[in-house]
């Protein structure tokens, strides 16, 4: 039984509370298992919580109920690399759940400049300018768009129109009506943008960006409030992307991203159509248009940024 009090957090200004945040992540993961997932037996009726009880996933860690219920609650400070990788595995985490359970329970102290993370260098401003047949975007923390080729803008907006802090994923997808006919399955890229701010969140607690960002998403959107109640979290490298353009139709274009090995905080997203396919004959004709296609109402003429 789990007669444990819940914690009460109380974050504080500008700031998502870490301890909340960590406490949370736990029990959302522990509620998703089921005691057969584990080998354990099902006392139906009788279980008074959703998932695994703190007891049960103590046992399967190996650690005590006292010690796990502190983790629980929020104290992660002194837990040590061993316990939450039996913690990670207890709960069948993915790689990208076991970092941010790992950023949530022992934090870093980030040294670097906050604005650092959007600095580009100007190699990288050419070499999205020279991809002229693949929509490239590079984006930065708190799913800001920071630079983007004219392919991009004739297949996603005119971002270069927005306000600065207007050129954000997040802000797009959930504000903007237009994003939820562009994509296809709006849902699927709804719950990516999500996943990624949660990392984000779990990477850098004290943003008071990201922290604005969050507040101002809950009280505009109730798909944001659900998604972001999940704690769900993931790293998009790869897949399939597809979108329903308003000037060439249908579009399945696989995506495929990349980390800044000098900068790991921005990622390079590139997007391709399969060779000889309708789609990339759809991107030749958006390439060919040019300006045209820009004033059609999708994009913009050069590489720009934020």
């Amino acid at each position: 039984m789990d007669e444990y009090p819940e914690p009460v957090h109380e974050p504080a200004a500008d700031a998502l509370d870490p301890r909340a945040e960590l406490s949370e992540f736990l029990r959302t993961r522990r509620a998703r298992l089921k005691p057969e997932d584990v080998g354990l037996p099902d006392y139906g009726r009788y279980r008074r919580v959703p998932g695994l009880r703190r007891e049960e996933l103590a046992q399967l860690a190996g650690v005590s109920v006292a010690y796990y219920t502190r983790l629980e609650q929020g104290n992660g400070r002194h837990v040590s690399p061993e316990v939450l990788d039996a913690i990670a595995r207890a709960l069948r985490l993915s790689d990208a759940e076991h970092a941010h359970l790992t950023h949530l329970a022992k934090p870093k102290q980030k040294k670097k400049p906050a604005g650092r993370a959007h600095q580009v260098r100007g190699p990288l401003r050419t070499l999205l300018d020279t991809m002229d047949g693949v929509p490239a975007i590079l984006v930065g923390r708190r799913a800001d768009i920071l630079v983007w080729n004219r392919m991009a803008a004739a297949v996603f907006g005119d971002w270069a129109e927005l306000p600065a802090r207007e050129q954000n994923w997040a802000r797009l997808v959930f504000l903007r009506p237009e994003y939820r006919d562009l994509f296809v399955d709006w849902e699927h890229k709804a719950s990516d943008v999500v996943s990624q701010l949660r990392m984000d969140a779990g990477s850098h607690p004290n943003d008071p960006r990201l922290s604005a960002l969050v507040g101002e998403l809950s009280v505009k959107s109730e798909e944001f409030r659900r998604l972001w109640a999940t704690h769900d979290v993931k790293e998009k490298c790869h897949g399939i992307q597809r979108l329903h353009h308003p000037l060439v139709g249908e579009l399945d274009l696989r995506l495929e991203s990349f980390h800044q090995a000098d900068a790991h905080e921005q990622m390079l997203v590139t997007y391709h159509a399969e060779p000889n396919s309708p789609s990339a004959e759809a991107l030749r004709l958006l390439a060919s248009w040019g300006a045209d296609a820009t004033r059609a109402g999708t994009g913009t003429s050069s590489a720009r940024t934020a």
